[in-house]
């Protein structure tokens, strides 16, 4: 508990810091206007997408468990809203407890499932680094674009996330060819490793092995998935573009697999519910990047922080209820790994 309380003290810590950051120098009075200027049906646009965005995550990590077993679509879409809802608001609790949630219900293993998230990570990554390069190397350079240090940076950050993805890529693909082979290989190198690092992979490694079953299915299958987190992360970026939209920002669409790169980086500072990260990140990318003026670039970044966690706040807490939780139980769940065995609703 001390521990858990110490990460919130430095998360809260951090949100304030990067909030700091965000705010200073902003005129008070062109923040107001840009809000309030905001046309409302993009914005509810925004919202509908959002939903789109979890509804499409949820099918695809139906495939993803599908070779350990078929659940039925309305609990893994309610087992994801309430797993990414209860993230925003306790630390690390949608990763524990979507799996959790599932295997309450179905015969499929908690360290199974949570393999499947770690997949589901690991695809996210690829496909936002490979947008990400398609920005930076394919599509044209949005007119609106500030040459300059930051975008050679950028083009740098671009050949190495590039390497990145394409490493993450062969990875997965020796894993389908032979998962059993490569997770022997792994623990030999775990067992020549100092016992503070062994340990934790050598967990992390298990859980992993035990939902490698996906990796084990046709290509064809695996394919699929590719598309549908492709699915998830067009999506994203539409609710973005609409955002933009919204707050008469003319950028084109692509300029949004920029945006998405560096939010990925913001959300993966640890502070409550995203807070300070989404929004400093949001700014950089808009004002240093694209030239726009810092009052506008703040009211859509405050917007679209908003718009795509509301919502999930709202149906995870009402879906909450249908699984016989409470946030005091996600707290107990989350504060202790080994629970997820033991914890009854």
């Amino acid at each position: 508990m001390k521990g858990q309380r110490g990460r919130l003290v430095i998360g809260v810590l951090l949100a304030f810091a990067l909030l700091g950051l965000f705010f200073r120098g902003m005129d008070w009075s062109a923040l107001g206007q840009a809000l309030r200027d905001a046309r409302p049906v993009p914005l509810a646009g925004v919202i509908l997408v959002t939903i789109a965005v979890y509804a499409a995550r949820a099918w695809r990590w139906g495939d993803l468990l599908l070779p350990l077993g078929r659940v039925r679509y309305p609990d893994l879409f309610s087992a994801t809203m309430v797993g990414f809802a209860s993230g925003l608001l306790v630390p690390r609790a949608g990763e524990l407890l979507r799996p959790w949630l599932v295997s309450r219900r179905y015969p499929i293993p908690t360290s199974a499932g949570f393999a499947t998230i770690i997949l589901e990570r690991l695809v996210d990554l690829v496909t936002v680094l490979a947008l990400f390069a398609l920005y930076l190397f394919v599509l044209p350079a949005p007119a609106a674009q500030v040459e300059g240090r930051l975008t050679e940076l950028l083009k740098l950050g671009g050949a190495a996330t590039g390497a990145v993805a394409l490493g993450v890529l062969v990875f997965l693909l020796a894993l389908h060819a032979n998962a059993d082979r490569v997770v022997g290989f792994a623990e030999r190198l775990l067992a020549r490793a100092p016992r503070w690092l062994a340990e934790p992979l050598g967990r992390m490694l298990h859980a992993f092995s035990e939902g490698l079953a996906v990796l084990r299915a046709p290509i064809s299958h695996l394919a699929k998935i590719g598309l549908q987190s492709l699915a998830v992360w067009l999506l994203i970026a539409l609710g973005f573009h609409l955002n933009h939209i919204a707050f008469r920002i003319d950028l084109p669409f692509h300029a949004t697999f920029l945006l998405i790169a560096f939010l990925v980086v913001g959300v993966a500072i640890p502070t409550p519910g995203m807070v300070g990260g989404f929004h400093a990140f949001y700014l950089i990318a808009l004002s240093e990047v694209y030239g726009i003026d810092r009052a506008t670039a703040a009211a859509a970044g405050i917007a679209a922080h908003a718009l795509t966690n509301l919502p999930i706040l709202v149906f995870g807490l009402a879906l909450l209820g249908r699984e016989g939780f409470s946030l005091g139980r996600v707290a107990e769940v989350t504060q202790d790994e080994q629970k997820l065995q033991e914890v009854r609703p």
